[in-house]
């Protein structure tokens, strides 16, 4: 059967066809391609090849070292102003100039944002921004309401990566004007600058990169890189060993025998800049006693997960914190922990009955998501917490019956605010969809953190502000996952720690193959 499904997933698509030419098996695919609307830990695989900010990073290294891409400077002439300077000679892939106009255009849909899903990304991470204008036809300002402590960091965003302007606005309804409907057939026929074309998109099941000759900067190593999806571990396991793959996503430690085994092929692995987290609904009647949901986070083992299902590769935090932070780092705070004659007292003090907590996960959308939320109840239920798994592939986390749930907290840029302040901020998606409060109190302390220039005041800040998550819990981070991928010992690949999480990178420099 396995091999059956495995047949069909691949029938169209060509294998081996020359030796700069690979297949990736993934464990999902995007519904749709719009580096602006997406933060998904499935799209953000897929925007680095085709798209380019104004700004990038050297992505070999941790700390964040600036260089230029679509600009080639930047300056702040005023405290709230920046100017960049635009490289020449750049063409998308449609075969149009970028110009100034272009780059406008692309900054303000999300700065000035009306499209719904716009609006969503644009309030989350780049809420400080006013808008952009163009001064001459290589140069751009950006202006800022309020002094910003993270320029470059948030200049080289994914969402905004630079798209066509009159191709985006030609898509559909009237040519001169951006309309939501252009942004939705966008999603569909993504045209960006970077060194790889989308040549073809089905949505939820294939895409076919093909190398762009007439990219800016160093050629694409590859001519082609078809990725499709493949669900199931064994089933991208079982194409990698046939030959069908070059290259598999998502595996689980406990695969990875299955692969080192063969002398052709091998793995890479490392600790994803991102948490797995269990959320819990503060607004729910049964779980609105903090001590209550103190409890399901202190029954919960964190390290016996890591060792059973991680065998010990994961990262289990104290505290919302990652090395990729830097300076912001904070690995002396205990926000989480273990403890279950604690988690016992508190469900006493609340007069906890036995009420059953359900816990949502999907099936397969996160590496051993199910079998967390299985161990997790037998953690519960150790302490007394009458726990129940709820398998759905649909969304719960705005349900006002949820109760708890697997989710994930990526690193969606390298500082706190770009992974525990994009989903906790005040008005942020988790206040947003119900589950999360915050008060006047929060937002003081979220302020100060998030705007002050001095790193000692923010580091302050934001441990006050785990200090309240910690009294009145809302997420638990449970572990930064050891994610690995499958591959050919032909092929010289490796995820680069300078990335934010999953990104199939396969520019000059990241990629190479033995035969080509």
């Amino acid at each position: 059967m396995i091999r059956l499904m495995l047949t069909t997933a691949l029938a169209a698509l060509p294998f081996a066809a020359s030796a700069q030419e690979i297949t990736v098996g993934a464990a999902n695919m995007a519904p749709y391609l719009d580096p602006g609307r997406d933060h998904s830990n499935v799209g953000s695989q897929f925007y680095y090849n085709s798209f380019d900010t104004l700004i990038d990073r050297d992505h070999t290294k941790l700390e964040p070292e600036w260089t230029p891409a679509l600009a080639t400077s930047w300056e702040l002439i005023e405290p709230k102003v920046m100017e960049l300077k635009l490289r020449e000679g750049v063409t998308f892939h449609n075969g149009d100039p970028m110009t100034a106009d272009d780059v406008v255009f692309s900054l303000n849909r999300m700065f000035q944002a009306t499209f719904p899903p716009y609006v969503v990304r644009a309030k989350d991470r780049l809420g400080n921004f006013t808008g952009a204008e163009k001064v001459d036809d290589t140069t751009i300002r950006i202006h800022a309401e309020r002094e910003e402590p993270l320029w470059e960091t948030l200049i080289s965003l994914q969402q905004i990566m630079i798209i066509p302007e009159a191709y985006t606005k030609a898509l559909t309804g009237d040519p001169d004007v951006a309309e939501d409907s252009d942004f939705e057939a966008f999603a569909l026929a993504p045209v960006g600058t970077g060194p790889y074309a989308i040549e073809s998109f089905q949505p939820g099941e294939k895409l076919v990169w093909t190398r762009f000759d007439d990219f800016w900067g160093d050629k694409a190593p590859l001519e082609k890189v078809n990725v499709v999806q493949i669900a199931e571990t064994a089933s991208r396991v079982t194409a990698l060993k046939t030959g069908e793959a070059d290259i598999i996503t998502n595996l689980a430690p406990d695969q990875l025998s299955l692969v080192e085994s063969d002398p052709n092929l091998k793995t890479e692995g490392s600790a994803t800049a991102l948490f797995h987290v269990m959320i819990m609904n503060q607004n729910h009647p049964k779980l609105q006693d903090p001590r209550i949901r103190q409890a399901m986070s202190l029954a919960i083992d964190r390290d016996a997960l890591n060792e059973a299902l991680w065998a010990g590769k994961a990262v289990v935090p104290s505290s919302h914190t990652m090395v990729e932070m830097g300076a912001l780092h904070q690995p002396d705070l205990v926000t989480f922990e273990y403890d279950p004659e604690r988690a016992k007292q508190l469900l006493d003090e609340a007069g906890y009955d036995g009420f059953e907590i359900t816990y949502d996960t999907a099936p397969t959308y996160y590496t051993n998501g199910l079998l967390a939320a299985q161990a997790i109840m037998e953690m519960w239920a150790a302490v007394g917490i009458n726990g129940k798994v709820q398998v759905q592939d649909q969304w719960s986390g705005n349900d006002p019956e949820m109760m708890a749930r697997n989710w994930s907290n990526p690193m969606y840029f390298a500082d706190p605010f770009g992974s525990f302040g994009v989903m906790w901020a005040p008005g942020g998606p988790s206040q947003s969809e119900g589950r999360f409060n915050t008060d006047e109190d929060y937002a003081e302390k979220w302020e100060r953190f998030r705007f002050s220039t001095d790193v000692e005041t923010r580091k302050e800040a934001y441990a006050e502000l785990m200090e309240e998550v910690k009294e009145d819990p809302a997420v638990l981070p449970l572990y930064r996952p050891f994610e690995s991928w499958g591959m050919k010992t032909s092929v010289n690949w490796a995820p680069l720690p300078g990335h934010i999480p999953y990104v199939l990178d396969f520019r000059a420099g990241s990629i190479s193959l033995a035969d080509s």
